[in-house]
């Protein structure tokens, strides 16, 4: 992010609370920190879960949450990163959930589009994963791309056991994975991507998703939304997202926002 922030006057004004379920805060200046977290404030984000994805992160996450009251975390390794898991990473993992604002395991899952790990690579440690938040009953921040029948297969055979299901962020993926995920008692996160031009694929899983199976994020400082595309995202952006949803769902934003408020504290286990 720039030193200058961005004229946030298009930023639309919220009639009650936000809940950023998805962002990297770590991955923004520390010295912007402060006033990103005031500008979100400021735009009614009153309660965000900041991503650990890396063996580098994890700790820098624990660290944060601790830092201020509206932030939480999780533990876990995204795909990309699954070929540098090994028994110590693990344990750090575990140890990292049992502190107190650690709200889930994430980001984890499957990515076949870059491939930075081989598919059965990022199939075991995925498995490892889930297996661990089975076993603290915390929920699961799932990422998946390009990688759909495989996804729905550990889905089908972890989600029996996983009691805090969880959500598939930024979803990006098929008709048949979002209908699994749903019927399964996941839910879906939505950010940027669905404002874009060329999202009519994402703007369709919208459409079918429950409004009780909706959350949104801003994945920051990645997948800013429109207008704000070519800025660096924040959390302070995440009111473009609901009035967008609101008004492709046709629904007043002063009735949207409990709902996705109440379903961003019951997915991560939290009392409203």
């Amino acid at each position: 992010m720039n030193s200058e922030f961005p004229d946030l006057r298009k930023v639309p004004s919220m009639p009650g609370a936000l809940f950023e379920t998805h962002c990297h805060l770590d991955y923004l200046p520390a010295a912007e920190l402060p006033q990103v977290l005031e500008l979100a404030a400021q735009h009614k984000v009153e309660r965000m879960v900041t991503i650990a994805v890396s063996p580098d992160n994890q700790s820098v996450v624990r660290q944060l949450v601790d830092t201020d009251a509206r932030i939480w975390g999780t533990q876990g390794i995204h795909p990309h990163e699954a070929a540098k898991v090994d028994a110590r990473v693990m344990a750090e993992i575990k140890q990292g959930l049992s502190h107190p604002k650690i709200v889930a395991v994430g980001e984890i899952g499957l990515d076949y589009y870059y491939q930075h790990a081989e598919a059965g690579v990022q199939q075991q440690v995925f498995a490892q994963q889930l297996a661990l938040a089975i076993e603290h009953d915390l929920p699961v921040v799932i990422h998946s791309r390009d990688a759909d029948q495989d996804m729905m297969a550990m889905l089908k055979e972890y989600a029996p056991d996983l009691n805090a299901k969880g959500v598939i962020h930024s979803f990006t993926s098929g008709a048949p994975l979002a209908e699994l995920a749903l019927e399964l008692g996941f839910k879906l996160g939505f950010n940027g991507i669905v404002t874009f031009n060329k999202a009519d694929n994402v703007r369709d899983i919208l459409k079918l998703t429950p409004l009780d199976s909706l959350v949104i994020e801003t994945d920051s400082p990645y997948l800013t939304p429109v207008p704000y595309r070519g800025k660096t995202n924040a959390p302070f952006f995440l009111p473009c997202i609901a009035s967008y949803i609101a008004n492709f769902k046709q629904l007043e934003l002063a009735d949207l926002l409990p709902i996705l408020y109440a379903n961003s504290c019951q997915l991560f286990q939290m009392a409203e």
